[in-house]
């Protein structure tokens, strides 16, 4: 549905999400980036729907060090950002502010940001636990 990105497959996107996709590759301490951005022309320009990350890099081992990744990233505080655990087809992650983030394995990680108002939590929360590996050699070349 969402296409691969970085060896996964982006297995949903909720309806409503469309216009122009983005592809980028970044690094920000010493995590690798691969992105996907919906994004659709407003009034005011433009707007982000929707933006899947697969992320990569050794000081991911656990959810409680992707977790402290994401708020420095983002510049939040770890110990304050309301967050909720979820299970959603078979994985957990955690969930709030627009934002739901899982690790799939030490080291590589997803992480779905959306507009709230496009976007509801089951719907990001669904949009995480369906972006799984491909079956492709790209997987490890990341």
């Amino acid at each position: 549905m969402g296409g691969e990105l970085g060896g996964f497959l982006i297995g949903y996107v909720p309806a409503g999400v469309d216009g122009e996709v983005s592809d980028f590759a970044s690094e920000w301490e010493g995590v690798r980036f691969r992105t996907r951005v919906w994004e659709r022309q407003v009034a005011e320009g433009w707007r982000v729907d929707l933006r899947v990350h697969v992320l990569r890099g050794g000081r991911l081992g656990t959810l409680d060090e992707l977790r402290d990744f994401l708020a420095d990233y983002h510049e939040r505080d770890a110990a304050t950002w309301p967050l909720t655990e979820f299970t959603e087809g078979g994985v957990t992650g955690l969930v709030g502010d627009g934002e739901a983030f899982r690790l799939v394995e030490p080291g590589v990680a997803v992480d779905v940001r959306a507009d709230p108002e496009q976007v509801p939590e089951p719907e990001l929360r669904a949009v995480a636990a369906g972006v799984r590996p491909a079956a492709t050699p790209e997987r490890t070349a990341d």
